[in-house]
């Protein structure tokens, strides 16, 4: 919590005399693993994901977004439509921390200012950092904690829905897959050296995760949306 609520002090801290358009809100939902363990649907939410994003709506079509998450990611082979992981039964658990940045793009201008009720589609993507515990598996299944954390950066690929509900707020629904350049979320590639003889699994594949849910955002300085010629 201590990192939502430095995130918070840093963005209120913002000079808003020269601001255009500011959104600062919540994001809660579910999230999925996608890797060596467990199952591979690729939108399944089941464990808790909450956070805080922030949006400088640079123009009615796009906003430069950071957002700062955190998740119990979660792996059961039992749960695998594969018999093969059904029948090896290994499972895990790992809490992450992601940090997020990039830019959103919108499918139709989106512009509070004019009044009235707007929404749009809209894409987003950038670059992610998630701070993870580092494990590994013994011959029997049970995990061992290497007492380490790794940084797994990855791409978001977010689409999402979102409407003005009143001249302040913006509700959002979206679906937000993370491609990660790390195998290691689910411990079928240990982090120690020594312990390299206990990976598996398809090492040509890195591991994905989801986030699916809302975003309440309220929209803040001085004017509620982008308006040309600021």
């Amino acid at each position: 919590m201590r990192y939502l609520t430095l995130l918070l002090i840093t963005f209120l801290s913002l000079q808003l005399s020269n601001a255009q358009i500011n959104e600062f809100g919540i994001f809660v939902g579910g999230s999925n693993f996608i890797g060596d363990v467990g199952a591979t649907n690729y939108i399944a939410p089941k464990q808790l994901a909450f956070g805080a994003l922030y949006k400088w709506n640079r123009s009615k079509r796009h906003s430069y977004r950071i957002s700062l998450t955190f998740t119990e990611l979660e792996g059961i082979d039992l749960d695998s439509d594969d018999p093969s992981r059904q029948i090896r039964g290994l499972e895990f658990n790992n809490n992450i921390l992601e940090l997020s940045a990039g830019m959103e793009f919108t499918f139709f201008d989106f512009d509070l200012h004019n009044g009235g009720k707007v929404s749009t589609p809209y894409l987003y993507s950038g670059i992610s950092v998630a701070k993870h515990d580092n494990f590994y598996y013994n011959s029997d299944g049970s995990i061992y904690d290497e007492d380490t954390s790794s940084l797994a950066f990855g791409i978001p690929m977010v689409l999402g829905y979102k409407a003005a509900i009143s001249s302040e707020f913006i509700l959002a629904l979206e679906i937000g897959a993370r491609y990660t350049f790390s195998d290691e979320l689910d411990g079928s590639m240990p982090d120690s050296e020594l312990a390299a003889s206990r990976a598996f699994g398809n090492l040509n594949n890195n591991d994905w995760y989801t986030f699916t849910g809302i975003t309440l955002t309220y929209t803040f300085g001085r004017n509620p949306c982008f308006c040309p010629g600021q």
